[in-house]
């Protein structure tokens, strides 16, 4: 099988390319990617010489380059993880967001579904993954938890550019009959997460003795997934997710932002040695708010749990000290 993943250079995708490289000898795996700052293939090290890998440095906006590449190649499948995700930014400057997560995944659409109804095969035997956010959800309050019949309610550009592809893959198989399968996850954590996301920022101000930002008094929720169980969950979503179903993807592991910036202190206290007048949580210092800025966020992964039979097996403090410790040998 050919499968060809965008945004392979990034976190989740460079995590998952090692996964499906390990696990499924018989793929030829793609990794297509723009190579944004978010993105690094050292990542990818380990395997740049296997020759059920290759890269392809593409920009999934411009849209005959794509359909270059879906010709040249002739993927069986797609994974789609490509995207701009960092909320601050999407407020600084939204266009990106737009131009990527939803007219990038158009454009993916529009060309597979073009090489693929020129096929042997039927459209429907080809395989569409989009890999999606909890944030379309929007905001919930301290109790309940979204399912995959939540209405969508996005309050950030970022959320709302998510959204909008999450509809434009559904459309498409409701439409043409794409076989299509859409994932939406929390909070992802592990090693080669971007230097601009919680943890990793975390432990790099903490290193250097600067003040660990938190927004607002902390109060905030967030649904806390081990990237190694995301990767089960999508190589079940991909091999045996029903066609035209959404699943939810959650590691029922809530902490409030000010708790897990504790909790990360007082690792990096036993890894390090403690910051500050022998304490890291000395550092933490309040900052104005994110606009908009969701309350909680909570996943409940019961549909992907009963009919993929996935779950959600790492230990979070085992991860999450693994992770602190992967980031203090990079920043070191």
């Amino acid at each position: 099988m050919k499968v060809m993943i965008t945004g392979g250079a990034g976190f989740i995708g460079s995590n998952f390319i090692l996964y499906l490289h390990q696990n499924y000898k018989e793929y030829h795996i793609l990794n297509v990617d723009k190579l944004t700052y978010a993105s690094d293939l050292k990542f990818l090290a380990s395997i740049e010489g296997s020759d059920r890998y290759s890269f392809s440095k593409t920009d999934i906006t411009d849209r005959a380059a794509v359909r270059n590449l879906i010709r040249d190649f002739q993927p069986d499948a797609v994974i789609h993880l490509a995207a701009e995700s960092h909320v601050d930014n999407s407020i600084s400057g939204p266009e990106p967001f737009v131009m990527t997560n939803v007219v990038g995944t158009f454009n993916l659409l529009e060309e597979c579904r073009q090489f693929w109804s020129e096929g042997r095969r039927k459209l429907s035997d080809y395989r569409f993954h989009h890999v999606s956010t909890d944030e379309v959800y929007g905001s919930l309050g301290e109790s309940g938890l979204f399912t995959e019949e939540t209405a969508y309610a996005p309050n950030s550009p970022y959320s709302a550019t998510k959204a909008s592809s999450d509809f434009m893959v559904r459309s498409y198989h409701h439409t043409y009959g794409m076989n299509v399968v859409t994932t939406n996850c929390s909070n992802n954590f592990g090693p080669h997460q971007h230097d601009e996301k919680l943890i990793p920022t975390i432990v790099r101000a903490a290193l250097s003795g600067a003040p660990i930002p938190v927004y607002g008094k902390g109060e905030n929720v967030r649904d806390w997934l081990y990237v190694g169980d995301h990767c089960t969950a999508l190589d079940l979503a991909f091999h045996a997710g029903r066609s035209g179903e959404t699943y939810n993807v959650g590691g029922r592991n809530e902490w409030k932002n000010i708790d897990l910036v504790k909790a990360i202190c007082n690792l990096m206290n036993d890894l390090k040695g403690g910051g500050p007048q022998g304490d890291y949580k000395n550092l933490i210092s309040f900052v104005s708010d994110r606009p908009g800025h969701d309350l909680r966020y909570a996943i409940d992964a019961t549909k992907i749990e009963n009919e993929l039979g996935w779950q959600n097996t790492k230990d979070f403090t085992k991860c999450l000290t693994s992770t602190i410790e992967w980031y203090l040998a990079r920043y070191s």
